[in-house]
């Protein structure tokens, strides 16, 4: 079984052996940090070369974590389709795919608690805001959204600041089935419906056609 599993690795792409062994490296990160020893150790227990693990990796610790992230986006397409989530309203679509994210992190917590730590580093900042820019804006196209407008924009950055912070509280929830997370998001979310709501009663009918609006629209998705 175990050749089985070498053999199908060494056929893959460097691009899919990252998504195949982030995970992996991940559960060995709890222990060795986002390194090489990380890395070789992985690479040499699912029977991969690991000079090709290191050049899958070459961008170092950094882009481990990048791809563990990928590697959860991937599994969230598959587990949480449109269709899946369309039956609920939009709170509870949003609240299960940020809650599908925490359970991958599950027993990892120190291994997304020196994430965190290389994620906040200064030269790793502006990656890292573009990954969780991406990962908010697949919650939003999961969840049904298609909005064009500047509504496109202001809803990825308020759900990627919900779900940093819910990560942050969620690395040090020792209470029961992370009860203190859960209702940590809960409540998050809940203020933003709030904040929709009342944004959308004081804005009215007329005032969302804004010039600007339109301009962001287009550049979103241009006229063909």
């Amino acid at each position: 079984m175990a050749d089985r599993v070498a053999e199908d690795l060494a056929d893959l792409t460097l691009d899919e052996l990252r998504l195949a062994l982030a995970p992996r490296i991940a559960d060995e990160a709890i222990f060795d940090g986002w390194s090489d020893t990380a890395l070789v150790a992985v690479a040499e227990r699912e029977g991969v070369d690991p000079d090709v693990a290191k050049l899958a990796f070459e961008g170092g610790a950094m882009q481990m974590i990048e791809s563990w992230i990928d590697a959860i986006d991937a599994a969230m397409i598959v587990e949480l389709p449109r269709e899946k989530l369309a039956e609920m309203k939009i709170r509870e679509r949003i609240r299960t795919l940020v809650q599908f994210r925490l359970d991958q992190a599950l027993g990892r917590e120190e291994a997304l608690r020196r994430a965190l730590a290389v994620m906040a580093l200064p030269q790793n900042v502006s990656r890292s805001l573009k990954t969780g820019w991406r990962s908010a804006d697949l919650m939003w196209r999961l969840a049904g959204d298609t909005a064009t407008d500047y509504n496109h924009y202001t809803k990825r950055t308020i759900l990627a600041g919900i779900y940093s912070a819910t990560l942050a509280v969620f690395v040090e929830d020792t209470s029961e089935d992370k009860a203190e997370t859960r209702a940590f998001l809960d409540r998050r979310i809940e203020g933003v419906m709030k904040f929709e709501k009342a944004k959308a009663k004081w804005l009215g009918g007329e005032r969302e056609h804004f010039d600007l609006v339109r301009f962001l629209g287009r550049l979103r998705y241009p006229a063909k």
